[in-house]
């Protein structure tokens, strides 16, 4: 990834929680995407409210909801690899202008009298389809507009961002469905995005070269390569999904909770929902501070308490105020815990394979709040709104207990994901093309046997930082004939792929594990690529 330049912020020691709305082309984008999120928040209210009085209201508002975050499932990580390979600004500009269409056309159904719950459900299926295909780009450009240090103050005003539509959003959205009918906001909507794509026009993002690029296939098989062996990415997305799961019930089934147990209208729903975003607001402007103070597993555990009691509040109380006032605490709650997860995994992915990385993160928190948001839907048909909500308030604790032996790992996000080039490219006497392909590597070294124990041991961790990188197999022989001679062999799918091993994949974390087993050989390891002869065709 081309570094980008900074626009403010960078000289700073300790970064403040708002440095980087110092810079200007993080300010900008961030107010359009706060637009844009207040006009989703409308958008999420005035669907609803159009179905909450139907017979099976909660299937019903569970599934519009539902619709709106499944595509995450199966877009999310084609769209990762969509924004990794390909220039991410003129991405999210066409999918900007895609959105405010589809969003202008169910304003017109809509004003139409022509929006059935189906029409409803499908349009929402679609616009959750471009939401899907732009958020794994849009996260991953937040990095290249602040330093890495202000990249937690990013995260957590990211959060806020959708915290503070949430706050506002459904509130004006109340009024507007009350006064007007859900059309109006269903345009605000198609407006906010146009906004969107006015900012992104006034971003001047450096250009990447045409040779940077991988192609679509390997770049997916690539980054899912990269998730399955690196185990803290992979218990931040366990964590996010014990945590999503449960917590999707509450968001499902608040207007439900609102217009049936309570007697709200869509204002007092909206209200509901604000007092979420309220909270959330308070959760970012302190979580800094409660960080430092706690670290992340315990504000973790806390964050899953805190939505647990704004579920149960919800559940058992009978009067608006009091709700209101624990959906507050559910709040602060959620912002930590969304802070928390993003944050971590953000520190924790190089460049090469961020939006891909997020794009599965995206997959388990919006993906499993989509499922989770439908199964709770259709058990509140069953069982009842309240018995649901304890169901889900249940689980949040258990979640919360579940960190004492699945907590997030001490050092993710704290390693050196810098991109290096530590060594130089092979010399070649053969031709060969960047699709040859499989690539056999070989690297021997003469390790001392009274080094044996600690070079094996350092070979297991380079062996997950190889295939990280690219190694379809590895494997580490020693010689029968002559003990002191170790041979680690892995499998490359191309030649390129193997160039990129070399200078667009290696961080410094993993080349500090390939050094620490080459200290303990003697000598230089003596390195051999096999490819296929010429003429002879790739394997499959």
């Amino acid at each position: 990834m081309t570094q980008q330049k900074h626009d403010g912020g960078a000289r700073e020691n300790g970064p403040s929680s708002w440095a980087p709305l110092r810079g200007r082309t993080f300010r900008v984008l961030w107010s359009a995407q706060l637009g844009s999120n207040v006009g989703t928040w409308m958008q999420t209210v005035g669907a609803q409210w159009m179905l909450v009085q139907q017979p099976n209201a909660p299937t019903l508002t569970a599934a519009v909801q539902a619709a709106s975050l499944l595509p995450v499932l199966f877009l999310s990580l084609p769209a990762g690899v969509l924004a990794d390979v390909l220039d991410r600004r003129a991405l999210l500009m066409t999918l900007s202008g895609v959105m405010a269409a589809l969003c202008a056309a169910l304003a017109a159904l809509t004003a139409a009298g022509l929006t059935t719950p189906a029409v409803l459900i499908a349009l929402t299926f679609l616009i959750g389809c471009g939401q899907a295909l732009m958020s794994p780009g849009w996260q991953a450009i937040q990095p290249e507009l602040v330093p890495r240090e202000q990249i937690p103050a990013a995260a957590a005003l990211g959060s806020l961002n959708v915290n503070v539509a949430r706050a506002i959003g459904p509130a004006v959205a109340g009024l507007l469905v009350a006064a007007t009918g859900p059309d109006v906001v269903f345009a605000l909507n198609a407006v906010s995005f146009l906004g969107v794509l006015a900012a992104l026009l006034g971003w001047h993002r450096a250009r990447h070269g045409a040779g940077d690029r991988e192609r679509m296939r390997p770049a997916l098989a690539s980054g899912t390569r990269y998730v399955r062996n690196a185990p803290g990415v992979r218990r931040v997305l366990l964590r996010s999904g014990l945590f999503v799961v449960p917590a999707s019930a509450l968001w499902g089934l608040l207007p439900v909770v609102a217009e049936r147990r309570l007697g709200l209208g869509s204002g007092g729903y909206g209200l509901l929902l604000g007092a979420l975003g309220a909270g959330a607001i308070v959760g970012a402007v302190t979580i800094g501070r409660v960080r430092e103070r706690l670290g992340r597993n315990v504000l973790l555990a806390v964050s899953t308490v805190a939505f647990a009691a704004g579920t149960l509040a919800a559940a058992v109380l009978r009067q608006p105020v009091p709700v209101a006032v624990v959906l507050v605490v559910a709040g602060v709650g959620w912002l930590y815990a969304l802070s928390t997860l993003n944050t971590t995994l953000q520190l924790a992915l190089p460049g090469w394979v961020r939006a891909r990385g997020l794009a599965v993160y995206l997959m388990v928190f919006m993906g499993g709040q989509g499922i989770g948001t439908l199964l709770w839907g259709l058990l509140a048909d069953g069982i009842g709104t309240a018995g649901t909500l304890l169901v889900s308030a249940g689980l949040l604790l258990a979640s919360a207990a579940s960190l004492t032996w699945l907590p997030l790992r001490e050092r993710t996000g704290t390693l050196d994901r810098t991109i290096v080039a530590p060594w130089p490219e092979p010399a070649l006497a053969l031709p060969v093309d960047p699709d040859d392909g499989p690539v056999l590597v070989e690297v021997a070294y003469e390790v001392p046997e009274d080094r044996a124990e600690r070079f094996r041991a350092a070979m297991a961790e380079a062996a997950v930082s190889r295939r990280r990188t690219g190694a379809l197999r590895w494997n580490l022989y020693q010689d029968a004939a002559d003990p002191r001679r170790w041979v680690e062999v892995f499998e490359v799918a191309s030649w390129s792929e193997h160039l990129r091993q070399h200078g667009a994949r290696l961080t410094g974390y993993d080349a500090q594990l390939l050094t620490t087993a080459r200290d303990l050989a003697e000598g230089e390891p003596e390195v051999r690529h096999l490819v296929p002869p010429a003429g002879e065709p790739a394997r499959p």
